[in-house]
């Protein structure tokens, strides 16, 4: 086995920094590994979606993960929605913070921060301040930022005083877990703010810390990540007044090629390596987390069950024999058993809240059908005795994952039911769940080829020869019209290869249609909430497939 490089990325964006990062989790960890990284960290803009899948991927992988955000922090409160003007400076909503978590109370930190920032903080990007900071800075380290980070950016505006102030009050906050963040991406700001980063560094008696601000995986990717910041801001290619990164040096260097831009100041490097030292977060594997279904007074679970099951099946069976008795009492040993009183309860409730204010409900489908208990209470509407469908099929002791039983509603009073649900259990107990929309095939092609400026006519005949079924690569082996095509055009070529390095990427998020997530403990104990802003809808932060 190879030695690890004495050096760590600490400001990372995957994809999930929305049309900003371009990297996919797999691929970061991949190329973190053939680098001899002994870790990472991810720190997105502002959101946490992305921690529990690289989290687990690197865990697999024999990489240490370090997970963080760089969090947008509002130039005063976060309460106050308005841009600041400071000092001949350009008008400012956020500025830029790197924080990482050292261990679990870091990290549930961590997820309240990002919260906050998107429900009582957004203003054109979800922000905190520090006043909430003060509030949540156990666990964490902070980095000072990019050039976007509130003391580089004073340095560079002539605005030294507020710089040194501002560094002083990071280090009241967070002591010896700030650092100074110096970059150098070939811009000739960063030439500026590292002169007083280091002057402030000295001043102060704060530590000094290498990063890149990691957009893309090599330099090859930069074209690429121009047309997704195009992207974001609707703009060509072409234009002059987009948004831009001027440099292609925004990808994952080398331990070799970080030595190099930083050998005056060594110890920036060597601070990386401390900086992992410091940050050991361990997560535990998902445990059950079903919240206790509120009983009648004077009524244990077990009691409370039985009894409507045992009233529903006198009302579905007459007469109730022998063979129906053992199977449901074999049910209910097995419910009990493996602790999912309270799951058959919660669903029971709210069918029967549907029920009752004549809310249409399906009849049931999928494995649950082979569920006497769910019959006799309603849930489903099929008789697994008559039909001789299999409990086990649904329930299997074992099996280690959950029971599924799906519920259709009718799509007009669908939302009763959420609403219900929502109030029963609690705002900090219910959540709807996040969706990742990612660009398939077909679309990103289209995208790419706005972007570039490609007449739609020409585009379109490409878009219509790519199967929707498969990806971009197996589209283009499979049919020979489509790759005859773009191998005579090196506008399409090029349209061609910038899409396979954004195909599958995220490009925006939604809200699950029906998911609904309910906890025993506040959710934001084990996730960050993200909220819509146009729907002003709730959802966690990590999607169903985590």
């Amino acid at each position: 086995m190879k030695p690890h490089k004495p050096f760590v990325h600490l400001h990372t964006h995957s994809h999930y920094s929305v049309l900003d990062g371009m990297i996919k989790i797999p691929d970061l960890i991949k190329r973190a590994k053939e680098l001899q990284f002994p870790a990472i960290a991810l720190t997105e803009h502002g959101n946490m979606f992305s921690a529990m899948e690289f989290y687990n991927k690197a865990v697999k992988e024999g990489v240490k993960p370090i997970i963080g955000m760089e969090a947008y922090v509002a130039p005063e409160s976060r309460l106050k929605k308005e841009k600041i003007v400071r000092d001949g400076e350009k008008q400012a909503y956020a500025y830029h913070l790197v924080l990482l978590a050292k261990n679990h109370e870091g990290y549930q930190n961590l997820l309240k921060l990002s919260s906050a920032g998107f429900i009582e903080g957004f203003y054109y990007n979800p922000r905190i301040d520090k006043e909430l900071l003060k509030e949540h800075k156990d666990g964490l380290v902070a980095l000072s930022g990019c050039i976007k980070g509130e003391i580089a950016s004073s340095i560079i505006n002539d605005n030294l005083m507020h710089a040194r102030r501002t560094a002083y009050e990071y280090k009241e906050i967070f002591g010896d877990d700030f650092y100074l963040e110096l970059q150098f991406h070939k811009l000739d700001q960063e030439k500026k703010a590292a002169k007083g980063l280091l002057d402030i560094s000295k001043e102060l008696n704060i530590p000094l810390v290498a990063t890149n601000d990691v957009h893309y995986l090599k330099k090859e990717d930069h074209e690429a990540h121009e047309i997704l910041l195009c992207m974001q801001t609707q703009k060509k290619l072409s234009d002059t007044d987009r948004m831009r990164l001027t440099t292609n040096e925004f990808e994952l260097k080398s331990y070799e090629e970080m030595n190099s831009l930083f050998s005056k100041v060594p110890e920036a490097i060597e601070n990386t390596i401390k900086i992992m030292d410091k940050c050991n977060l361990t997560l535990e594997s998902r445990k059950r987390q079903i919240p206790k279904y509120p009983l009648p007074e004077n009524m244990n679970r077990e009691e409370y069950l039985e009894t409507l099951a045992w009233k529903g099946l006198k009302e579905r069976y007459d007469p109730v024999t022998d063979k129906i008795k053992k199977r449901l009492n074999h049910e209910l040993g097995v419910i009990k058993k493996m602790s999912y009183i309270d799951y058959f309860l919660i669903v029971w409730d709210y069918i029967n809240y549907a029920k009752k204010h004549n809310i249409m409900v399906g009849p049931g489908r999928g494995s649950a059908a082979g569920s006497l208990l769910a019959y006799t209470l309603g849930i489903t509407n099929v008789d697994p005795m008559k039909y001789g469908l299999f409990f086990e099929r649904f329930l299997n002791p074992e099996r280690k994952s959950m029971p599924d039983i799906d519920v259709d509603f009718e799509d007009s009073k669908r939302d009763k039911v959420i609403d219900y649900v929502f109030n029963k259990y609690g705002m900090e107990h219910t959540s709807h769940i996040i969706t990742f929309n990612r660009f398939k095939a077909r679309a990103a092609f289209k995208a790419v080829a706005r972007v570039l400026d490609v007449p739609f006519s020409r585009s379109n005949v490409i878009s219509k020869l790519i199967d929707q079924r498969l990806s971009l690569d197996e589209s283009y082996k499979s049919n020979r019209e489509l790759k005859n095509i773009i191998e005579k055009d090196s506008t399409l070529k090029n349209v061609w290869k910038i899409s396979l390095k954004l195909e599958d990427i995220c490009s925006s998020v939604g809200t699950h249609a029906a998911g609904i997530v309910i906890s025993r403990e506040p959710l934001v104990s084990f996730a960050p909430f993200y909220m819509d802003q146009k729907e002003k809808t709730i959802s966690i932060q990590f999607d169903m497939g985590i």
